[in-house]
């Protein structure tokens, strides 16, 4: 027996493909705007591999500090552009925001994937002055929560600037993965299962997290977001009445609580 329905989100979610349709369409949307009004870097390298690159959106004065996205899809789907309509709520609060493509599986194992977004942090934190905070969802979510972890693969300058970290409903335990099909493009052994999993590592002395998922999500993603702030004592928030692919769109709303709990004090957030 496999744990595939468990981990399945798009089984469970009715007219699910509409919702990957509306991404797409509102990233390149709220994209183009952005770049014609001279607020958008887009396709900047972060190394030299194809899905080495970022976006970068700016507000409209000076940035308050940087954001940054990372998108889900299981490590297996997805890129920067189907997701730059999630900037939106940081920039109309004056933060910057980045939003990281990365290789996906199984082209690189999530081992690389997590050394891809440090160095993505990274370079966009050259771009951005001030405090960094990271958001992700999904897939994305247990990439940002690799990000607090003592073990990081960032340096301790940018580690020091990251004061907030925001993963929604992260994988945050990877072991269950194994019994999973996907892993068949995954690649993952126990090893690096336990290696890579937040819920079972440390957390970095000064990083304030807190994780949110969606109260209709399922059981096993429930059980990953609280696993996480069981293992770090770090506030989990439920979402009531959002499931897993629209509980992201409070980044979009300025004034939301999600967006509160990754920008802080900022006059819009």
């Amino acid at each position: 027996m496999t744990l595939d329905d468990a981990y399945d989100n798009s089984g469970h979610i009715p007219d699910a493909a509409a919702f990957l349709d509306r991404w797409a369409d509102d990233a390149a949307d709220w994209r183009g705007v952005e770049a014609a009004i001279g607020r958008a870097r887009l396709n900047l390298p972060y190394g030299g591999a194809p899905r080495e690159r970022f976006d970068l959106f700016l507000p409209a004065g000076r940035p308050e500090g940087l954001a940054v996205f990372v998108h889900g899809g299981y490590w297996l789907r997805f890129g920067r552009e189907d997701w730059s309509h999630l900037a939106q709520g940081c920039t109309a609060a004056g933060w910057a925001c980045a939003l990281p493509s990365y290789t996906l599986a199984p082209e690189a194992r999530i081992t690389t994937m997590t050394k891809q977004i440090g160095q993505a942090i990274a370079a966009a934190a050259e771009q951005v002055r001030g405090p960094i905070a990271l958001s992700g969802h999904s897939a994305g979510g247990h990439l940002v929560a690799r990000m607090a972890m003592t073990d990081a693969p960032i340096s301790e300058d940018v580690a020091a600037r990251v004061v907030r970290v925001v993963p929604i409903s992260p994988l945050s335990d990877l072991r269950p993965l194994l019994e999973t099909t996907m892993n068949s493009k995954l690649g993952l052994d126990a090893s690096e299962a336990a290696s890579e999993s937040p819920a079972l590592g440390d957390l970095r002395d000064g990083v304030s997290v807190t994780t949110w998922v969606g109260g209709a999500e399922r059981p096993a993603f429930l059980d990953q977001a609280r696993w996480l702030g069981e293992a770090w004592q770090t506030p989990v928030r439920i979402a009531q009445g959002k499931h897993h692919f629209d509980v992201i769109d409070a980044l979009r709303e300025p004034g939301s609580a999600m967006l509160r709990d990754l920008l802080g004090d900022s006059p819009a957030a």
